[in-house]
């Protein structure tokens, strides 16, 4: 009996796993339950569908079947102006959409967090020097640049443009890691691997980018949504991806004429319902995770 009671206090005690804080965290909040679930049917189902479609056939102009209504002659959500189907062009620019986002929030993340770890981990004139750097650029109009360089690229595609973003999508990801890394770098654990001897590179990546992981979990999260807003709102300006590559963006556009805003419902609404339900839903998620992360660090 008394080592029944033994275990009990000690399983009371042990602190909880993250992953054990973020279930407790989901099951407390059902709509980041259903927001998790609700966007991992739909990236999945997207990815497999366009995987399937022939894009050349989606693509191909019927001027027969111009603004088609959703339900006649096969077209399920309709025909657009040039007779294309709108179901597949939203699939394939959500597909497309989504790759994009994904890829500038790696890289963007990928940059922010070594150069945030760097600055925080050896301070002083390392740090003051990237600090005014990142300072000078966060002044600049990045919205205007990314319009300016994509005008003045004469043929880019999906990699020109997640570059053109990632350029500047590091900058608030390096802020922040490199105040927690400040932080870190005052901890008992960082002082003991300097007096054993272990290299700076180890500390760094080794020794203080664990510890930051469920951070760096939420940040992912969150700027994905960040990013699918930036891509989609420079195609709905004309200044995304190329008028032959299909984006959520670019569907959404064809709301400016006042004709297809009015009447044509079915060419922008799917997909301006789309990029509503993928941005709401990742951020409900995010924000899920960053009540676990903060959460998971007051009980240690």
């Amino acid at each position: 009996m008394t080592q029944h009671n033994n275990e009990t206090v000690m399983m009371e005690s042990t602190p909880p796993t993250g992953l054990q804080v973020v279930l407790r965290e989901f099951k407390k909040d059902r709509v980041a339950m259903f927001s998790f679930v609700g966007v991992t049917l739909i990236i999945i189902s997207i990815f497999i569908t366009a995987w399937l479609l022939d894009q050349e056939s989606v693509l191909k102009i019927n001027l027969f079947e111009r603004y088609t209504e959703p339900g006649e002659n096969g077209y399920i959500l309709g025909a657009d102006e040039a007779g294309r189907d709108v179901l597949g062009q939203l699939v394939i620019g959500a597909k497309n959409s989504l790759l994009i986002a994904i890829w500038v929030t790696v890289i963007a993340n990928i940059i922010g967090i070594a150069l945030g770890i760097i600055m925080g981990y050896y301070s002083g004139i390392v740090d003051n020097v990237m600090m005014r750097i990142i300072d000078f650029i966060i002044t600049l109009p990045t919205f205007m640049i990314f319009i300016v360089l994509v005008s003045i690229i004469p043929e880019y595609g999906v990699f020109e443009l997640v570059m053109i973003i990632s350029v500047f999508q590091w900058i608030g990801i390096a802020r922040l890691i490199r105040s927690k890394a400040l932080s870190e770098g005052r901890r008992d654990y960082v002082s003991a691997s300097k007096t054993m001897g272990t290299s700076d590179f180890a500390i760094m990546f080794k020794g203080v980018l664990p510890n930051l992981s469920s951070l760096l979990i939420v940040e992912f999260t969150l700027s994905l949504a960040g990013n699918i807003g930036i891509e989609t709102g420079l195609s709905f300006l004309g200044f995304g991806l190329p008028p032959s590559t299909p984006s959520l963006g670019t569907l959404v556009s064809y709301a400016r004429n006042p004709l297809v805003l009015a009447e044509k419902w079915w060419v922008w609404l799917p997909a301006s319902l789309l990029i509503l339900l993928l941005i709401l839903g990742i951020n409900y998620i995010g924000q899920a995770l960053r009540r676990a992360a903060d959460a998971k660090q007051r009980l240690g």
